[in-house]
């Protein structure tokens, strides 16, 4: 999935724009107007490309010209080169940072959800992981693109994708049942709904009320296994999705695939993803003419 060019572009510049500020002063002092390089970006270190795209984009809405060596979603080892450039040396030391920054971001988002989804996979599991929208601000698009990529389920991209509702809703609602049915009453056929639950008592009433989707919420991978055995014995386990959040890493992904739920999430993978170490160096500089 990407967005129309001209909406990606706006993003893109957006993000530039906070980072030049009035001007790139260092460069504007040390590079002589004209002056026009080749250069190449490196991955360092082996992991899942992402970002391709968008560094592609932004280079050449500032007038460089790119050649992708490498695709997003394509597996590299360390020392690959994955993008060449060329154009005012200017211009590309000033967006530099900004296309390092997306590529390394999207790229570390990439390969730490790609690792959860073969591990689950080599297992035998069907189990599907999701982010959740702990996102850097900003940056949501750039950070749910990237799970994509890795192989992982977005979720919900923002709060008018679906119904979630949430311990403070059932709250203010007074209880589950009454949430579920104040949102039937209004909302569209076509919003799923899906209900946080944080007991087993809980998971029976929100299974009961018709929604879509259960999610467990910090729930131990026996207290899942409790849950799923509990909607199995009143018949409700088919009739929907089980959802597992909260307390979920890559030491303990596995415990919950097997203890039979549907969807795994987890912040981690894009709030505390490591960036792949990805780098830009100037292969030729052109001197303008005098």
């Amino acid at each position: 999935m990407s967005l129309p060019k001209k909406i990606l572009e706006e993003k893109l510049r957006k993000i530039v724009e906070e980072d030049v500020g009035h001007g790139d002063i260092t460069t504007s002092h040390i590079v002589s107007r004209g002056t026009t390089v080749d250069a190449q970006v490196m991955a360092k270190e082996k992991g899942k490309i992402a970002g391709l795209e968008e560094a592609t984009v932004l280079a050449e809405s500032f007038g460089l010209k790119t050649k992708p060596l490498a695709a997003d979603g394509q597996k590299v080892q360390e020392k690959t080169l994955i993008l060449q450039l060329e154009g005012d040396a200017a211009t590309l030391l000033s967006i530099e940072r900004t296309l390092l920054n997306l590529l390394s971001r999207m790229s570390g988002i990439a390969t730490a959800t790609n690792l959860l989804v073969e591990r689950i996979r080599k297992a035998g599991y069907q189990t599907r992981v999701a982010s959740t929208r702990k996102v850097a601000p900003g940056l949501a698009y750039f950070d749910k693109k990237a799970v994509m990529i890795g192989g992982g389920d977005s979720h919900r991209w923002g709060l008018d994708d679906m119904i979630l509702i949430k311990d403070n809703h059932v709250v203010i609602a007074g209880g589950i049942a009454e949430a579920v049915e104040r949102v039937r009453k209004n909302v569209s056929f076509s919003k799923k709904i899906e209900v946080e639950t944080a007991r087993l008592d809980d998971v029976l009433e929100a299974a009961q009320s018709g929604v879509d989707i259960v999610m467990l919420d910090n729930f131990t991978p026996k207290q899942v296994k409790e849950a799923v055995r509990l909607l199995r014995k009143r018949q409700l386990r088919a009739k929907l999705l089980v959802e597992a959040s909260g307390g979920i890493t890559e030491h303990n992904i596995l415990e919950y695939a097997a203890a039979g739920v549907d969807i795994v999430s987890l912040g981690e993978i894009t709030h505390s993803a490591r960036a792949l170490d990805v780098s830009l160096e100037i292969t030729k500089v052109k001197k303008p003419h005098r």
